[in-house]
């Protein structure tokens, strides 16, 4: 059994934030709605692997990605399109392009893979990252459970010039009225909407990791740090991360 609570740390750490990695690791390990459990454990693996990719290396220090060619160092669990996308994002996010998205679905990889695959991802990183900043091991990963995707799609999801389909900030609705419950949200939590339950795990990490989306609304809003230093801290890390959003 993996040990969640970080009873180890020299100094204290939330029990919610042991309790939020734990349910995450349980999401990581199901069946999601286009990728098995088996596959999204290997998305979670090839992310962990990414960061000692030769190839990412030098692509990142090129003036430009297409200057340097090859193949990923990867695990080989998955097609070479979900393995590039994942290096991609996780090494040189800053220089991600729409033509780039376009030619990773030409791979075959669909919309609803592509953004389930970047869920996965940003629950790895975000708890593989806070485990690294407080100085404790890497959280072994799940086991896979059997079962197959759901393929579900929400009917309400469309292009409304985002390069994946999303449902509208007014429009979560019906099985998809939890998602955000104030009419609208941030772009950046509508861009995993194609696959409603990265939603929901992005939401339940955020709000033991930084602040619920309804939180994020009040700026008088904080925890052991006030809000002026959470925000300083986010910000910081964003710019460290290029993101481009």
């Amino acid at each position: 059994m993996t040990d969640f609570s970080f009873s180890d740390v020299s100094f204290p750490v939330r029990d919610d934030i042991g309790v939020a990695h734990e349910r995450a690791w349980g999401r990581i390990g199901k069946p999601g709605c286009w990728w098995t459990a088996a596959e999204r454990v290997a998305i979670a693996a090839e992310v962990r692997n990414a960061a000692h990719c030769p190839l990412c290396r030098e692509r990142k220090a090129a003036p430009s990605v297409d200057a340097v060619q090859g193949e990923h160092q990867s695990l080989g669990a998955l097609s070479d399109a979900a393995i590039d996308v994942i290096h991609r994002v996780v090494t040189e996010p800053g220089r991600l392009s729409k033509s780039w998205f376009e030619k990773s679905c030409a791979a075959g990889l669909s919309d609803g893979q592509y953004v389930e695959l970047i869920g996965v991802l940003v629950t790895l990183v975000s708890i593989d990252s806070f485990c690294r900043g407080i100085g404790v091991p890497l959280h072994p990963l799940p086991e896979p459970l059997p079962g197959d995707p759901s393929r579900y799609r929400p009917p309400a999801a469309a292009l409304e010039g985002a390069w994946v389909p999303m449902i509208p900030a007014a429009s979560a609705s019906g099985d998809e009225s939890d998602l955000w419950t104030r009419g609208r949200t941030g772009n950046v939590i509508r861009a995993l909407s194609l696959v409603p339950d990265e939603v929901r795990g992005l939401k339940d990490l955020s709000e033991a990791h930084y602040l619920s989306p309804e939180q994020m609304m009040d700026l008088r809003r904080g925890r052991t740090l006030d809000r002026e230093q959470i925000e300083l801290v986010a910000g910081r890390v964003s710019a460290l991360r290029e993101c481009f959003y």
